[in-house]
């Protein structure tokens, strides 16, 4: 049975393709980048991709080509740039309906190692942006906020009013630019969404790096033979939510009546997994192909610094204001994203 809010989603994107729009998306050739990137296409979008490759990659794009038609190509256009160069947004924020605001330097490790660069990308290439959509009066800004904003705050679930205080530099940023957010909304009339991610997943999300994300760093080590490392004792939890729920929750976001905006929602799934499970549900969905990673074992190592020990969302909010639903459970999302990682 559909649910009501899915339906509304379906509604949404019926409503698109009748009138299309012109789209901007930052850090277009990254993980969650792309994906929007390929679902507005294929909704007969028109789209603006703004990205500098720091940790974006080009065979993002040429994959996203190689899934749409070639009239629908045709209605991307790809910039070269860097969101810290308020230039630069000012070219891609030209002519644009709606901002995805998804351009950042993430990964708590490598902010505590490099928090100068962090800030640079995540607070300073934030306000060019805010300012650079405010003077082309764009219809919406949506941008990418995060989960590390809860910080210590204990309790579970989390709820978007009721935050810690950070435990990074990647939390302090993230933090700033919901700060942000809100004093444009005060002080120029211009109201945002932020969407706090909650470790999201999925195809095209890089295993390579020092600052990949469990999933497909995990993932990788196993199809390749080698080590899984886990932080402390795998009893960590986290709220992992598959790419396809994300995608939905921006353009519900860009679509948004006036009530749902000067807010951040939780975007998520409402479910918690422990690392452990996480790992026996990746090798097991491997397994099936690669019968070598049956009995193989990962190997415990330290807590890593910076890291929250549980984290779970409410995400009745976003429910309720945007019309959110997710469509992929945990377990759904591991099973689809692990055959794009075996046929890649």
């Amino acid at each position: 049975m559909v649910k009501k809010n899915e339906m509304k989603y379906e509604q949404v994107k019926q409503n698109l393709q009748a009138s299309p729009k012109t789209w901007l998306i930052t850090g277009v050739a990254g993980f969650i980048g792309s994906n929007l990137l390929e679902t507005l296409l294929k909704l007969n979008q028109t789209v603006i991709g703004l990205d500098n490759f720091a940790t974006g990659h080009q065979h993002n794009l040429a994959e996203v080509e190689t899934l749409v038609t070639p009239e629908q190509w045709q209605r991307f256009t790809f910039i070269e740039g860097d969101i810290r160069n308020l230039a630069d947004c000012q070219k891609a924020c030209n002519g644009v309906d709606y901002v995805l605001h998804q351009a950042a330097l993430g990964s708590v490790p490598r902010s505590i190692n490099d928090p100068i660069t962090t800030n640079e990308a995540n607070i300073t290439g934030f306000l060019n942006m805010l300012v650079a959509a405010r003077d082309a009066e764009v219809k919406s800004f949506t941008y990418a906020a995060s989960s590390s904003t809860y910080g210590d705050h204990p309790a579970l679930p989390k709820v978007e009013q009721n935050i810690g205080n950070p435990l990074s530099p990647y939390a302090v940023t993230k933090y700033v630019n919901e700060l942000y957010a809100s004093v444009f909304a005060r002080t120029y009339g211009f109201k945002c969404i932020g969407l706090r991610y909650f470790n999201i997943f999925g195809r095209r999300q890089d295993p390579n790096g020092a600052y990949a994300a469990v999933i497909p760093k995990w993932t990788a080590s196993l199809i390749n033979g080698e080590t899984v490392f886990i932080n402390g004792d795998g009893e960590t939890s986290r709220d992992f939510c598959y790419i396809d729920n994300a995608i939905q929750a921006n353009i519900l976001s860009a679509v948004a009546s006036d009530e749902a905006k000067d807010n951040v929602f939780n975007v998520a799934v409402g479910d918690r997994t422990t690392l452990n499970d996480l790992y026996q549900a990746i090798r097991t969905n491997l397994a099936g192909t690669l019968p070598q990673v049956k009995n193989a074992e990962p190997v415990y190592r330290e807590f890593r610094a910076g890291d929250v020990r549980h984290s779970q969302a409410d995400i009745s909010k976003a429910k309720t204001l945007l019309g959110y639903e997710p469509t992929h459970r945990i377990m759904d999302g591991v099973c689809v994203a692990m055959k794009w990682y075996l046929n890649k």
